[in-house]
Parts: C-alpha cells; structure tokens; sequence
C-alpha cells in the first residue's frame, strides 16, 4: 500500500452522500495519497468507505480511528477483510481505545486499561474466522497512539501510529521512541486564514473537544506545555502548535516541519473558515500542487 506523504483527514458527514462521493474524486484527482475519515456520531466508517471506494480508483481510505470499545473484534476484522477484498487492497485500518470521558460520560461504559485492551483486541482480530475469499496481501493497521507505551507497541505488532491533535515536536519524540520503518502518520489541522484574530477565533472551535481530554491534554503536556495554558479554549502559543494558520507558505512549512521530524505521511485536516461541518476543498486544492504535485 503507498499511501504517499499527503493525505486528507476530514469529516465528510456535513455533505450530501453524493458531494462526499465527489469530494473523494476530487481528492484523489489532486494527488493526496489518501483520506481518512473519524468514527464519531456520524456514517459508519465500514460502510461510508465501502461507498467511497465505489466511486474512486487509487485513493487509499483510512480510520482515524474506529473505536475499540464500540464494535466486536470479529466484526471490526470481517469488515476489514472485506474492504480490503473489495477494494483491492486500498483500506486501512486505524484503531483506538478512545477517551474515558467519552466512554464513561456519553456511552455510560467503564473504560478500561488502553495498552491491554488494545492488545486483546488485535489478538482476536488474528483469530477471528472468515469465510470469505483466500485474501491478496495483509489489510494493514495503525494505531492512534500518543503515550510511549502506546506507541512502542504499534510500532511493535502493527503497521504503525497515527497521532491525533500534536504539534511536530510529537512527531519527533513519536519517531524516537518507535525507530525507524514504522509509519507515522500525524494528522495536523491546516486554517487558510492570515488574520491572527480571526484565525486563532476559528482554531479555538476545532479545539474545544479535545482540550478537555486528558489524552489530548497529558500529550500536550509532554511537549513542554503547562496545564495552565489548555484550559479557557488553550492560550495562544497552544493554538498556534496545534493548528497552522496563515497563507500557503506557512501551512506548507508545518507539513513539512511534520515530515522533517519524521512523519511517513501528514493527515492534514483542512479546516473550512466559517463553517465547521465542511472542509476546505479550496484549500486542498491550492495545497495540491506544493505538496503532491497535483492541480
């Protein structure tokens, strides 16, 4: 699988079934290596890739990430296989163990420990049955990982670790801790806007779910900031590492600031300036031809 060193990461649940159909045409088209979609109160990713990769011929779809605690292992690994068959090998799999405040507070769930119960999960998964055809090649998987424990162990038993909400310092303390060889792939939000007012307003709305979770928080933490500055929305220098605004050249630096700390592929995550529920195919589009040779 070449997911290539550019991919999108976005939500496509805000646009009509067939505009979701063609915004993957028209990401595949520029060049992106692949698109990955979240697994949060939306389209189920399983069957939102399965209509994705209808309509596309080389795009890679991804999961960043299905959620553990909220599907079987044999049926997160049946749905694998078969969109592995289906689309020729362009599906890959990204798991995580969520947050507790999500299990516990909306899901009513107790949450258990991460690193075992990632582990068992991956153990049932290799043992589940399937009866579906004799298969071309292994489905990859990747881990959304933030921890050293965590990230040792994808590097370890899976393809690799996609890192959600962090700076390119994360990148390069990911990188450390996993060596070399294993993927990388940091998803980092992108805002084409050049008024740090405006810009850093907008910013703040894609950051107030994360900031009030301690995975997110406790990873900040690791890279040098005080608790202090994530809480009220996160002070300025937070913002700033958390989400690159500015004109292209600035947004393009930050991608390449993740792949020069040691990310095998960006996820940029580009963010639309006045409506949260889209993204910004214009800015993808502008991206393009700095970033994949597209246009």
């Amino acid at each position: 699988m070449d997911i290539g060193q550019v991919g999108v990461w976005t939500r496509t649940d805000g646009l009509e079934i067939g505009e979701a159909a063609r915004f993957a045409q028209r990401v595949e088209e520029l060049g992106y290596g692949a698109l990955w979609i979240p697994d949060a109160f939306g389209r189920d990713p399983f069957a939102h890739a399965a209509w994705l990769f209808a309509h596309t011929t080389r795009l890679v779809v991804a999961t960043g990430v299905v959620n553990i605690h909220l599907r079987e292992p044999l049926a997160t690994a049946c749905a694998q296989r078969a969109l592995h068959d289906q689309s020729g090998g362009r599906f890959l799999l990204g798991l995580g163990v969520s947050h507790q405040t999500a299990m516990e507070g909306l899901l009513d769930k107790p949450y258990p420990k991460p690193l075992p119960s990632m582990r068992a999960y991956l153990e049932a998964m290799d043992a589940a049955m399937w009866w579906g055809p004799e298969l071309s090649g292994e489905p990859p998987i990747v881990l959304a990982a933030l921890g050293p424990r965590m990230l040792k162990f994808a590097a370890e038993r899976t393809r690799g670790a996609h890192p959600f909400f962090a700076p390119p310092e994360n990148t390069a303390r990911s990188r450390r801790i996993m060596g070399e060889g294993a993927w990388l792939c940091p998803e980092q939000k992108l805002l084409w806007v050049t008024d740090p007012a405006r810009a850093r307003e907008r910013a703040r709305k894609s950051m107030a779910g994360p900031l009030t979770m301690p995975n997110y928080r406790g990873n900040l933490m690791r890279c040098g900031f005080e608790e202090s500055e994530l809480d009220d929305g996160g002070n300025d220098r937070v913002v700033d590492a958390v989400v690159a605004w500015g004109d292209l050249d600035a947004l393009e630096l930050r991608v390449r600031e993740h792949l020069e700390a040691g990310a095998t592929h960006v996820c940029i995550q580009p963010l639309d300036a006045d409506d949260p529920s889209r993204p910004s195919l214009e800015l993808l589009e502008a991206l393009a031809p700095r970033l994949c040779g597209g246009g």
